[in-house]
């Protein structure tokens, strides 16, 4: 497996991205900001993430995806570990902003994050339909953050 910084048009992986984000609306707003990760095993595209920042030396991943025959086989964790040491002697802080969901909390705790804050409705407020995970509408955005120590 390896990760790559992609440089090229990030919409020729509007497909894949539309997976992480349902609603390509919300993808434009954040599509050409910060470094898109692509990942490989040999020459396979498996997923992709984007970090963008939000302040001084603080990044938020978003858009993690992983095609969904390569789930559950540790590859969304190997992409954001990857993307975590990328960025770990270049700030502060990472947060991570996803679904009150039974699937993807415990992920991202496996990979260091922990609960920050809320935003209340995020997901009912912000798309023009309902975001069903694992059987269950998503309300609320949940944001974990993992924290660095620049220079370690």
């Amino acid at each position: 497996m390896n990760v790559e910084r992609y440089l090229g048009d990030r919409r020729k992986y509007m497909e894949l991205l539309i997976i992480a984000d349902e609603q390509e609306e919300m993808v434009e707003k954040y599509i050409d900001l910060g470094d898109m990760f692509l990942l490989f095993d040999e020459d396979e595209l498996i997923g992709e993430c984007i970090v963008i920042p939000m302040e001084a030396s603080i990044y938020e991943l978003k858009n993690i995806a992983i095609y969904s025959n390569y789930r559950g086989q540790g590859y969304g964790k190997k992409l954001v570990e990857s993307v975590c040491d990328y960025y770990k002697y270049k700030i502060s802080r990472m947060y991570v902003g996803t679904g009150d969901s039974p699937l993807s909390i415990p992920f991202y705790n496996s990979c260091g994050f922990r609960e920050s804050h809320r935003v209340k409705n995020f997901f009912v407020d912000n798309y023009d339909h309902p975001i069903i995970e694992d059987g269950k509408q998503l309300k609320d955005m949940v944001y974990l953050k993992r924290d660095f120590n620049i220079g370690d």
